[in-house]
């Protein structure tokens, strides 16, 4: 057709083509009335306008609200449902309840990303070497007397509870919690968060075969006399040495993690095994 065309009519069609494509990549996706909707109710929610537990306004009052139809504002729940804000209940008592994000739920879905993508073990917890020690380094450069008496409780409990091996375990796994609660970044701790969510489980599975073994016993123990020379690090102001012995903490219990042969591989047996539980 462009053979019997002149260089005039080539150019309008040419013009018209380009004008075409342009419209299409200027064009912008107009969300559905449930995606606003949803976007309204769940901008309430992280902004702590609603709090967790609270039940939204009946289905009727929430249709007059914003104009909409019953299917429309129940495809609304469904993302909000899906994005774990909200949980939906059938029935005269039915309705939708709130539920405020944490960091479980983005740990439960980075590990699913994780499994998908073949993660090790070893890989999460190399991660871990490396977001740790700068809360550790955080903490030790400045501190408030209170982080410092958290830290010093959680030693103190490990102590009292040293002939306890499933209480010792229980109360480490939350000393590496708090340290980094304590550093005061946001973004590392649900950072944290996701890859503890792992760790844990690990360390758990390992645990529940290894059970009370010297091996066990003594890498448990360990840890209860690092953990309390970390707090002397950091209460003395010493960033360096906190750093170094928090990395060499990590290492140690990374070689007793990822040298067992069950828990050194993908991590999606350790989460379905967690889902067992």
């Amino acid at each position: 057709m462009l053979f019997s065309m002149g260089s005039r009519e080539i150019q309008k069609v040419e013009l018209a083509m380009k004008d075409a494509q342009m419209q299409a990549s200027d064009q912008v996706r107009v969300p559905k009335m449930a995606e606003l909707i949803a976007s309204k109710l769940r901008r309430r929610i992280v902004r702590g306008e609603l709090v967790e537990g609270d039940a939204l306004p009946s289905e009727a009052t929430l249709m007059e609200q914003f104009g909409v139809s019953r299917p429309t504002l129940r495809e609304a729940f469904r993302v909000l449902e899906s994005e774990g804000l909200v949980t939906i209940r059938r029935g005269a008592r039915g309705g939708a309840r709130v539920h405020v994000p944490d960091g479980e739920g983005a740990a439960r879905y980075a590990g699913l990303v994780l499994e998908y993508r073949g993660t090790t073990v070893k890989d999460v917890h190399d991660a871990l070497l490396v977001l740790e020690p700068a809360c550790v380094v955080m903490l030790a450069t400045e501190h408030s007397v209170e982080q410092l008496e958290a830290l010093k409780d959680h030693v103190a409990r490990a102590d009292n509870a040293v002939d306890d091996l499933d209480a010792l375990i229980r109360i480490q796994t939350e000393f590496h919690t708090l340290v980094v609660e304590l550093a005061g970044n946001e973004t590392l701790r649900l950072m944290s968060w996701m890859l503890r969510y792992i760790v844990d489980r690990a360390n758990w599975s390992m645990f529940g075969r290894d059970h009370a073994t010297p091996t066990s016993i003594n890498a448990t123990r360990q840890g209860m006399r690092a953990h309390a020379r970390i707090v002397e690090a950091i209460e003395a102001h010493d960033p360096q040495q906190a750093e170094a012995l928090w990395r060499h903490h990590l290492a140690a219990a990374g070689e007793y993690l990822v040298g067992d042969r069950e828990t050194a591989g993908s991590i999606i047996d350790i989460l379905d095994w967690s889902s067992n539980t």
